[in-house]
């Protein structure tokens, strides 16, 4: 978006959609922000250039308003957990996405980018898979209800492509980066501190693409400035420069952070059957629950090297990776020490979230003449 441009952002107390509403100030965007009533705003509230718009997917007045005026949708809002009925992830991931393409239509919106993830060409059984690119095809199955729906969403959204109402989707795997508490960083990372992570690996060396915050912003921007004919209805992958070892790469950042390498190591046949097992009786448990401790969907996401063709994104998007992974980590383990260390970083406080927004983020003209 070389031009200042009004754009609406959704996810925004989110960990992406929190940098992507950083990023847009920094270059001089007005930004919207759709929350829910029950989101943690305070890290907003702290910055008044961000107009804040109370409601959810399933309200199709409040849709309404929080697109009408825009010219850019950044759609990063989803249910991402790994709990939950087939209906609450149509209704989060499908219907609400559908929902507010209808709403961006309606009200003249020129582009539309939609947070995507290439756990949507995730097929069950599958071993490790290296450049993959667009090409790839969505599988016949599906590990769980997340990636299904991430699927079926990114169909409605490349089929709403049309003149004058560009869509398109980014597939950006595993970010990682500040101010995120509930990913797979922390939780890796914070069981790590527990000595409650084995290595699944099972003495493998597990090659992936992941992706930084910064990296996955990046590409957003990059799909809501490009040109139409160019991006309009197409898909793409985003990811580090770097291709990680995985394990080796979460035993670093937790030594960094003063944890103990993970332990025992587990051969990796044992695991998959652990994980299966684990996972049918989580279901069969009675009372409330939330996720099982382990899934084949978790196995699968550590223990099968999976990386990424960026070509595409490179091409199309002028995506270049601004993020190192060395960069990254220096700076996420400082706050994370800052924040109070491992311990605390998968229990953010209201008061911590609200002394993290107090940052100013430069805007374009405070920025100018900077160094």
């Amino acid at each position: 978006m070389a031009e200042a441009v009004k754009v609406l952002i959704t996810g925004a107390t989110g960990f992406l959609g929190g940098h992507l509403v950083d990023a847009c100030l920094r270059q001089g965007h007005q930004v919207r922000a759709l929350v829910r009533a029950a989101s943690d705003t305070a890290r907003l509230r702290t910055m008044p250039e961000v107009e804040l718009l109370t409601g959810d997917l399933s309200d199709a007045a409040a849709l309404h308003r929080a697109a009408l005026g825009c010219d850019t949708v950044l759609h990063s809002a989803a249910r991402v957990v790994d709990h939950g009925s087939r209906a609450q992830f149509h209704a989060a991931n499908v219907a609400g996405t559908e929902n507010l393409l209808a709403a961006a239509r309606r009200t003249g919106v020129s582009r539309f980018v939609f947070v995507s993830s290439p756990s949507a060409l995730m097929r069950p059984g599958e071993g490790d898979r290296f450049d993959i690119d667009e090409t790839v095809p969505y599988p016949d199955r599906f590990h769980n209800h997340y990636c299904e729906t991430k699927a079926r969403a990114e169909e409605h959204v490349l089929a709403a492509n049309t003149t004058g109402f560009t869509t398109c989707a980014i597939r950006p795997r595993g970010i990682w980066g500040t101010r995120d508490h509930f990913g797979f960083l922390p939780r890796m990372l914070t069981a790590m501190h527990r000595g409650r992570l084995p290595d699944l690996s099972g003495g493998k060396r597990v090659q992936v693409s992941l992706c930084h915050s910064d990296n996955a912003v990046a590409a957003c921007l990059g799909a809501a400035s490009a040109p139409a004919e160019r991006v309009g209805g197409r898909t793409y992958f985003v990811a580090d420069q770097e291709i990680s070892d995985l394990w080796a790469f979460l035993t670093t950042v937790g030594q960094l952070l003063g944890c103990d390498p993970p332990h025992p190591r587990i051969p990796l046949s044992a695991g998959r059957a652990l994980a299966g097992a684990v996972e049918s009786l989580w279901w069969l448990r009675p009372g409330p629950r939330g996720g099982a401790p382990l899934s084949r969907y978790m196995m699968a996401l550590l223990t099968c090297s999976t990386t990424y063709d960026t070509g595409a994104a490179r091409r199309d998007l002028g995506y270049r990776a601004p993020r190192s992974q060395a960069d990254g980590v220096r700076e996420l383990v400082k706050w994370v020490q800052e924040g109070g260390g491992v311990a605390a970083w998968s229990r953010p406080s209201t008061t911590v979230a609200s002394q993290l927004g107090r940052t100013r983020i430069p805007t374009k003209d405070t920025q100018r003449g900077s160094t």
